[in-house]
């Protein structure tokens, strides 16, 4: 078995040490035997991913530390099983590979997607209860801990959420995996990825596929034969790892290599507020050897971040962790640069990220929760700036994102405006970018690559 010394220095690390430190974000269940019986039947199912595939991606991440690659991780705010149909999965599958396309052709940059899926059922919140027409009620904090629906009985945390969880995760993931074995992310047919619309955007998104088309017929005719490669397609995932007893029964020990994989997920992260130094998350996530993100606020220091560093990476490992600001427009130019200062100075080889979704959120006079796209861009413009400034790296973005035509959030090519959200709001939680703004942001992303590369 895998020990490795704590922090405190006081014991060895095992899947379940987490359950002596201080714990934040955990549902109170009312049935303990239940909860004892769902975890017994998560022991003992398959895993959801294998090692092989976790290495795969470690392998991406450091070539995007290099600068070789760029990761582009992306999907729902809150998955719920309810969305576990293949129309909703290949949507999600198809923004994302058409981003990509627009990234690679754009920025001259080999991307690889990680998606928001296949175990995202959770989400932290900031208060135990909320206000539902009236009605005090517990939070909802995802599918996977309760239901959304405004009632005490399907508020009540149910520990069988987690077993139905993993089922919809492997059905999501099955799919997923069909998909591209299938061939559609076979880039001999872009079309398949087209793109519905009218928008200037749209056109620009067109072009490119007509130039994409027109390249691939130029290398199957000197290699003399169809491409075997350009049907290949990568099928990360992640999500953020909140539920603790639910990841420490997805954890396996690989008694060949002696690590310990989270197998529910290729990458997972810890969000802003469980990722206390001596807290309960942090301890499950360093004896990990998945991919680790780590969100941080405005509120972060840089000694913060250098403990983060030292207890998640003591081996400066590129391929290791990500780490993905959350800082809002108005607050990059005043946090990043000290963050990344910080970093520079330990010699720690992390991917650098951008949330550009978080610390950009507000609420409208009818009480919804909506972004806006101006402020979005504008944080991930302002993030890109400064890294290239102090010579560093930003080799991924972050958003909350669908393949559907939702409104959600404010602007964009479509200038969807308060009037407009009522039309398609369905987030089970925090707003998302639709179909249109994905593809506009990533266009975007693109010109700014493109430009750090003719530098």
């Amino acid at each position: 078995m895998q020990t490795l010394e704590s922090p405190a220095g006081s014991t060895a690390w095992t899947p379940g040490a987490w359950r002596d430190r201080p714990t934040a974000q955990q549902p109170r269940y009312q049935d303990e035997e239940a909860l004892a019986a769902s975890l017994r039947q998560l022991r003992r199912l398959p895993p959801l991913v294998v090692p092989e595939e976790v290495e795969d991606l470690r392998r991406n991440i450091a070539d995007a530390v290099a600068g070789r690659r760029f990761m582009l991780q992306g999907g729902d705010c809150a998955e719920q099983f309810a969305d576990c149909t293949p129309g909703a999965i290949s949507d999600k599958l198809r923004i994302l590979l058409q981003m990509s396309v627009a990234i690679t052709h754009g920025g001259r940059r080999s991307v690889f997607q990680v998606g928001r899926i296949a175990g995202q059922y959770a989400k932290p919140r900031s208060k135990d209860t909320e206000m539902v027409d009236g009605v005090e009620l517990p939070s909802y904090r995802g599918d996977l801990i309760n239901g959304a629906e405004a009632s005490l009985q399907a508020r009540l945390p149910d520990p069988r959420r987690m077993v139905e969880a993993y089922f919809h995760a492997a059905a999501t993931l099955n799919h997923l995996r069909a998909l591209v074995v299938g061939g559609f992310a076979d880039l001999h047919h872009p079309e398949r990825w087209d793109f519905h619309g009218s928008t200037r955007k749209v056109e620009a998104y067109r072009r490119i596929l007509d130039q994409v088309r027109e390249s691939i017929d130029f290398i199957d005719a000197i290699a003399g034969t169809r491409g075997a490669y350009l049907r290949t397609g990568e099928c990360f995932t992640s999500h953020e790892a909140l539920l603790l007893p639910f990841e420490e029964a997805l954890t396996r020990e690989d008694t060949e290599q002696g690590f310990h994989y989270n197998l529910g997920a290729h990458m997972l992260w810890v969000g802003e507020r469980t990722r206390a130094l001596d807290g309960a998350h942090i301890e499950y996530l360093r004896g990990l050897r998945n991919p680790i993100g780590v969100k941080l606020g405005p509120g972060v220091s840089g000694d913060e971040v250098r403990g983060l560093l030292a207890v998640l990476d003591p081996g400066k490992e590129a391929g290791r962790l990500v780490l993905i600001p959350r800082l809002g427009a108005d607050r990059v130019r005043d946090v990043l640069p000290r963050l990344i200062q910080a970093v520079q100075a330990t010699g720690h080889p992390v991917l650098w990220s951008c949330d550009p979704m978080h610390g950009n959120g507000l609420v409208t006079a009818q009480g919804l929760k909506t972004r806006n796209f101006d402020q979005i861009l504008a944080e991930l413009r302002q993030s890109m700036q400064l890294h290239r400034a102090l010579g560093s790296n930003l080799g991924a973005v972050h958003f909350e994102l669908t393949g559907q035509d939702v409104t959600e959030c404010l602007g964009g090519s479509q200038q969807l405006s308060e009037l407009d959200l009522h039309q398609a709001y369905e987030t089970g939680c925090d707003p998302r970018l639709n179909q249109s703004q994905s593809l506009e942001m990533a266009l975007l992303i693109a010109e700014m690559l493109g430009e750090r590369a003719v530098r």
